[in-house]
């Protein structure tokens, strides 16, 4: 297997659970969560994103990675009033819809003929401010940034595959060297707990509905986008329904809702991960099997992920998103006529405006949308 598979696999599983796992405690402590629940509620969301990303990479030969719903957590984390029984109950409620959307046709044809000058405006969108985040992040540690990033382009121009993977182990090194790393008492087994569900209006109306409608907007829709961006053309409905399938098993041990992934899984689609198209979905392997032993030593990973400065976690994952960032620009400025629309679907994505508890990548997409149709119909 190539190390460019590796490396882009491992990338994007460190990535997505360094990056956002903050987002997954916080949510279980504003649920009262205890630590069994919470090393449980990581245990199960990853195994989840095992299967779903080996089933569905398997049917269809194309690299479908699949994470946790991160503006989900964020909604979770920022609620009251509701306990862990009542939040499970709202993650089968929002499973289930995630699988009846899946195997209604019309609202996934409907995510199948996005155009794709404003799916790419809209993971440009998505992409950006993690790029400028790397940039930030010498700002307040430049003489631990700098040199990773000198080091990082260095390397690319020889060997771009293992650029950041090289990065993130000199940053992982230096912080070990230093004695950076606290909190970390070392690898021990997680284990699943089995969470009774309730059913409360309050809950079921006040979470379960709200975290559908945010995966859907803010989750599958830019997945579907990073894959159609880099040529892959899967078939929105069953794999939507998929991870609603795994969603729903996973949340009986705590876990919230799984998705298509877009920022992590614009790493492993495009051709730095491979030269040939048919070949990137091998990246499923390994990214699996990061995520089962992330699976496997749940609650102690947590512990050392959160150890890591956050400067090099946004460096590891602003570097490894140049690529994809150049590519999606690429494509949302190659129809002539289509550019406007696209451009704001990036401005509005990237500016990260919510309304209504929806994020900014759904409202870059209306947006672009609405202004392509103005166009047509002007021109019709």
């Amino acid at each position: 297997m190539r190390i460019s598979i590796l490396s882009s696999a491992l990338v994007a599983a460190v990535v997505g659970f360094a990056s956002t796992l903050a987002l997954l405690i916080a949510a279980a402590q504003a649920l009262g969560a205890t630590p069994a629940q919470t090393a449980s509620w990581v245990t199960a969301i990853c195994l989840a994103k095992v299967a779903e990303t080996l089933i569905l990479s398997w049917r269809y030969r194309t690299p479908i990675i699949t994470a946790w719903s991160t503006a989900g957590l964020a909604l979770i984390g920022a609620s009251t009033g509701f306990i862990m029984e009542e939040a499970v109950g709202a993650f089968l409620l929002a499973a289930v819809l995630l699988v009846i959307t899946g195997l209604f046709k019309p609202v996934t044809q409907l995510v199948e003929r996005i155009p794709a000058s404003v799916s790419a405006g809209m993971l440009g969108g998505i992409l950006l401010p993690f790029v400028l985040a790397a940039a930030q992040s010498a700002r307040f540690e430049p003489a631990f940034v700098l040199p990773l990033a000198a080091l990082f382009f260095v390397l690319r121009l020889f060997n771009p595959p293992f650029a950041v993977i090289a990065v993130l182990a000199a940053g992982v090194g230096y912080v070990l060297f230093t004695g950076g790393m606290t909190g970390f008492a070392g690898l021990e087994a997680s284990t699943l707990v089995f969470i009774q569900p309730e059913f409360s209006w309050p809950a079921l109306i006040g979470l379960g509905v709200p975290i559908y409608l945010v995966t859907m907007a803010s989750q599958n829709m830019p997945g579907m986008a990073v894959l159609r961006t880099d040529g892959f053309n899967p078939p929105a409905g069953p794999i939507i329904a998929v991870t609603g399938f795994f969603s729903f098993l996973s949340a009986f041990f705590g876990a919230s809702t799984t998705n298509l992934a877009a920022i992590t899984a614009a790493i492993c689609t495009g051709k730095d991960t491979h030269p040939d198209q048919d070949k990137r979905w091998l990246v499923a392997f390994p990214y699996a099997a990061s995520y089962a032993v992330f699976a496997l030593f749940g609650a102690s990973l947590a512990a050392m992920f959160s150890s890591l400065p956050p400067a090099l976690i946004s460096l590891v994952a602003g570097l490894a998103l140049l690529g994809p960032l150049a590519n999606a620009t690429s494509i949302a400025l190659m129809k002539e006529d289509e550019r406007i629309p696209a451009m704001a679907t990036f401005g509005i994505t990237a500016s990260g405006i919510a309304f209504f508890g929806v994020g900014a990548a759904f409202w870059g997409l209306i947006a672009g949308m609405i202004l392509l149709a103005m166009q047509r119909l002007r021109k019709a």
